[in-house]
């Protein structure tokens, strides 16, 4: 005989369908799967293939392989290649979704695939950044966001209560006080007003929009940056020191997977989030056990002059 509450407590979100736009790598992929490992049907997609390889390079992750990772935590993964700046393909998927299960409950923006723009123009002034390589960002990061909202929003308001996370780097104070690469400024930027403008259009629907970063994260190319693996990541502290705040991909998964199962989660609407402060609201930790804050670090530590440690922040 089935024990429906130790069910629902061990698996919140089965019955749950959601889209992650952006699920190839890093904050994405863990989403996918800690949505999965809540008992979601989960969605994701993204242009790096098993048989194509997109603009980014990397061809050691793919949808197919998040698909399975989702699987394999106890949900349902389900691969779809998506360019999210073509709005016909957008359509496709989304028809699909509405054919195969008939709503859709979640839906996290987290396209980006710029990084190889940004490394090689990180200090340089905005007008000695090709403007062809600025706007290529800006398409990444927001328009793509935008055309995937478009087409997605009517197939999740059709119920109450459904939840977009819109995915950046860095929370609105942060952002507010430090300025970074021109376009990168303006893509990390535009989540969080997009997340602000759909709260209001949600609320008459009884639905939700956040923003949401990670920390200092951990993620596949992070780690490859630094020439260390997950096993061995505390090494990079060397070269640069802090990195000791450093938060898995996980830590985020675990957010957007407990704002899902939140049924409150509408005091969120419209405020820019990030992991650390979720894991205090909610209780989850990282993969190792720990509860990094990392933008309380940078605010209090790096910025501030506080005389504390990464440590005291995990």
């Amino acid at each position: 005989m089935t024990n429906h509450s130790t069910e629902h407590r061990d698996r919140p979100l089965a019955g749950t369908v959601a889209l992650v736009a952006g699920a190839t790598r890093g904050a994405g992929r863990a989403i996918a799967v800690e949505l999965g490992a809540a008992g979601a049907t989960v969605y994701a997609t993204g242009r790096t293939t098993r048989e194509h390889v997109s603009e980014v390079g990397r061809s050691t992750e793919t949808i197919e392989e998040t698909a399975e990772l989702v699987t394999a935590a106890g949900g349902r993964g389900v691969a779809v290649p998506t360019d999210h700046l073509v709005p016909d393909q957008v359509r496709a998927l989304v028809a699909r979704i509405d054919a195969e299960q008939g709503r859709l409950d979640v839906l996290v923006n987290s396209c980006w695939g710029g990084d190889h723009l940004l490394l090689s123009t990180w200090n340089a002034k905005m007008w000695d950044i090709d403007l062809d390589q600025g706007l290529r960002m800006l398409d990444l990061g927001v328009r793509s966001h935008a055309i995937t909202s478009s087409v997605a929003l009517p197939l999740l308001v059709r119920r109450p209560g459904g939840l977009v996370v819109e995915m950046t780097d860095g929370n609105a104070e942060y952002n507010r006080r430090f300025r970074e690469q021109f376009y990168f400024d303006l893509a990390k930027t535009a989540p969080i007003r997009m997340a602000f403008a759909l709260s209001h259009d949600l609320k008459d629907v009884g639905g939700t929009a956040v923003a949401l970063t990670p920390g200092f994260l951990r993620s596949e190319a992070m780690l490859d940056h630094f020439g260390v693996r997950e096993e061995n990541w505390r090494d990079a502290c060397a070269r640069e020191p802090h990195f000791a705040v450093a938060e898995s991909p996980v830590y985020v998964g675990r957010a957007v997977a407990a704002l899902a199962a939140d049924p409150d989660r509408g005091r969120w609407n419209g405020r820019s989030l990030d992991s650390g402060t979720l894991a205090k609201e909610y209780g989850f930790t990282d993969a190792d056990g720990s509860r990094p804050d990392a933008w309380g670090y940078f605010r209090d530590v790096v910025d501030g002059g506080k005389d504390a440690s990464a440590d005291d922040y995990r």
